[in-house]
């Protein structure tokens, strides 16, 4: 696996986005504004109904834009005519956000899991990203996404994400042993990550510590959000994924 120092620097969640001056999270202006800045990009991906790759967080479409239902009841051109709330950007597929940023600097993309059966969406994110000469890793909370992207691309850099997973109206789908295994990062095992994210509230666990500094393997941290939190992923890891500030 090659060096991963170029993950080594503030990353931008969702892109450098601002609503309150109508740079929405995961849009090309928020991306722009990223590059613009010096940041690496943190961007999400899903599929829609026709198995392409689309640039968005949410399963639903109703809180940023001014469509209804999911992204997957709709196809790729369906979900690009689609209004954003506050913005006149649209929704871009993984190729126009990598035409949009030509390596300009490093991109992380995050799959979006439906927690399912999982191999063609990534087998289609490879192919998306097989031409692409620029900085590019791929991560997910699920480990056998990670693993998926891992079998169809085994030369990107891959990594995990992770927290307590204490929560139940985000987790309470996942049964308690499954949130235990990946709490204490032992789905590492599955997914055969070369970095980890690991939730800056809970840090301070030993697991992502073991990660650091027993197996001595990168370690990001998300979503830094205060100068407190940016103090504690000074400390005690290697890049923070940031929001609402600019490092």
């Amino acid at each position: 696996m090659a060096d991963l120092d170029w993950l080594i620097r503030p990353i931008a969640h969702r892109g450098l986005h601002d609503t309150v001056n109508g740079l929405i999270e995961n849009t090309p202006s928020a991306v722009e504004a990223a590059i613009e800045a010096g940041y690496a990009v943190e961007v999400d991906v899903q599929p829609a109904g026709d198995g392409q790759v689309m640039v968005f967080h949410d399963a639903a479409l109703d809180r940023l834009t001014r469509g209804r239902g999911t992204v997957i009841e709709h196809s790729a051109a369906e979900l690009k005519r689609l209004a954003f709330k506050g913005t006149s950007d649209r929704m871009q597929t993984l190729p126009e956000l990598l035409e949009q940023v030509s390596g300009r600097v490093p991109l992380v993309i995050e799959i979006k899991s439906d927690w399912g059966e999982r191999g063609a969406f990534e087998k289609m994110l490879a192919s998306c990203l097989q031409p692409y000469k620029g900085l590019a890793a791929v991560m997910s909370f699920d480990p056998n996404a990670t693993a998926a992207f891992g079998d169809a691309a085994p030369q990107r850099p891959r990594g995990l994400v992770a927290g307590s997973f204490r929560n139940p109206h985000y987790w309470g789908h996942l049964s308690p042993q499954r949130r235990f295994v990946m709490r204490h990062l032992l789905s590492a095992f599955v997914a055969k990550p070369h970095f980890v994210a690991y939730d800056i509230e809970t840090l301070s666990a030993a697991a992502p510590w073991v990660w650091r500094s027993v197996l001595r393997r990168p370690l990001l941290t998300w979503t830094v959000k205060s100068n407190a939190q940016r103090e504690r992923a000074r400390r005690c890891a290697d890049a923070m994924i940031f929001e609402g500030f600019r490092p």
